[in-house]
């Protein structure tokens, strides 16, 4: 039963079919035509509200010394993010997000690169972080290994926050249609709604994790300024 279950994270293994899995993760591209940008729509604007408020939260959090287009990649991060976890909520869509060659891919990238960037050009700062303000002298052998620890998982917990959020709803719902081949048609009816409920559920999820993973991020970098 647990081998079923879990088998609807797995890649096709149909060597014809299997690279058109992870081309999944590119397809959002292909729902913004050249015309969206042309030609001002409803949709386009809404793209733009988006973007136009994460990009003030995010250089809020960034701090007012960065350039214009620091807040592109965290934006760009949300986005992408964001369209890949929507369809795998879709049938027959293979859902990259809810692997960890994905998730981890990404937050181990933004993290080595804002830990060497950081170590480089603010190395003092980098070790102040360290030793928060006020540790007393005997505790900071104990603070900075803590602190050193608490950096280095940041990547994993990323991407594993990630990865369960999307598994667990999937999971929920691969669950509860299984259930319902021997049932009565009132409880099935009963049945589709639940599974209703738990579609706009994931919804919310998808949406919420992308904004979580990009804040998370925009934090991150932040703190090696």
């Amino acid at each position: 039963m647990m081998n079923n279950l879990f088998s609807i994270f797995d890649p096709s293994t149909n060597l014809f079919n299997l690279p058109l899995n992870w081309m999944s993760t590119f397809i959002c591209m292909m729902f913004i035509p050249l015309s969206f940008w042309l030609t001002p729509n409803r949709y386009f604007i809404m793209w733009n509200l988006i973007s136009n408020k994460l990009n003030n939260e995010f250089k809020t959090l960034l701090g007012p010394n960065k350039s214009k287009g620091s807040t592109f990649i965290f934006i760009s991060l949300f986005f992408f993010v964001l369209f890949n976890n929507f369809l795998g909520l879709y049938p027959y869509i293979f859902t990259s997000t809810s692997h960890l060659n994905i998730s981890l891919t990404i937050s181990l990238t933004l993290w080595l690169s804002f830990m060497i960037f950081g170590w480089i050009n603010n190395t003092q700062n980098m070790f102040i972080h360290m030793i928060p303000q006020g540790t007393p002298a005997i505790l900071m052998p104990f603070m900075v290994l803590i602190e050193t620890i608490s950096n280095i998982i940041r990547p994993g917990t990323l991407a594993v926050r990630l990865t369960a959020n999307m598994i667990a709803g999937h999971l929920l719902l691969t669950l509860l249609s299984s259930t319902s081949t021997n049932m009565p048609y009132y409880l099935i009816i009963f049945l589709i709604i639940i599974q209703i409920l738990l579609l706009i559920l994931e919804s919310a999820v998808a949406i919420i994790q992308a904004y979580v993973i990009s804040i998370l991020s925009t934090l991150y970098s932040s703190e090696v300024n």
